[in-house]
């Protein structure tokens, strides 16, 4: 009996243990809710950029990429994102991609604008920069100093 016992408690320690480590993946995972203003920016180019990274104004994360597509039409690249509904954003706001450290990783960040004017459910940013892969810098400079 006392075997039962302690089997029971161990399997109740574990089961406590597994919920515990499930509820702080959950909330190191950052998940960013499903409401807020859906917007599009337009890019020539999405490379290190994927679905669920962050979207950053002036240093804050204040939502996260849902997904990107290629326009049938115009070849570029259309990205998605949802930020928090309690941000607004001038309609002239302009969005580029960066680097997130120098080990890798991307994240896409927004710049404000002036116009007093702000963005809607749906809006399109087309004042975009593309990102700047370093390793075609890096090739760049070897290729140029082999040639002098």
């Amino acid at each position: 009996m006392r075997q039962n016992t302690l089997e029971t408690l161990l399997g109740a320690i574990i089961i406590v243990g597994a919920l515990l480590f499930a509820l702080t993946v959950y909330n190191s995972a950052n998940i960013t809710p499903s409401e807020g203003i859906e917007l599009k920016a337009e890019f020539g180019d999405v490379s290190g950029l994927s679905k669920g990274d962050d979207v950053f104004l002036s240093g804050i994360k204040i939502g996260q990429v849902t997904s990107y597509e290629i326009d049938k039409k115009s070849y570029v690249a259309r990205l998605s994102f949802r930020i928090n509904p309690d941000i607004e954003l001038p309609s002239d706001s302009s969005a580029r991609i960066v680097a997130s450290s120098l080990l890798g990783g991307y994240v896409l960040e927004i710049s404000p604008g002036s116009n007093e004017e702000m963005m809607q459910d749906g809006d399109i940013i087309y004042d975009t920069i593309d990102p700047v892969s370093l390793t075609d810098l890096l090739g760049k400079f070897v290729f140029q100093s082999a040639n002098k």
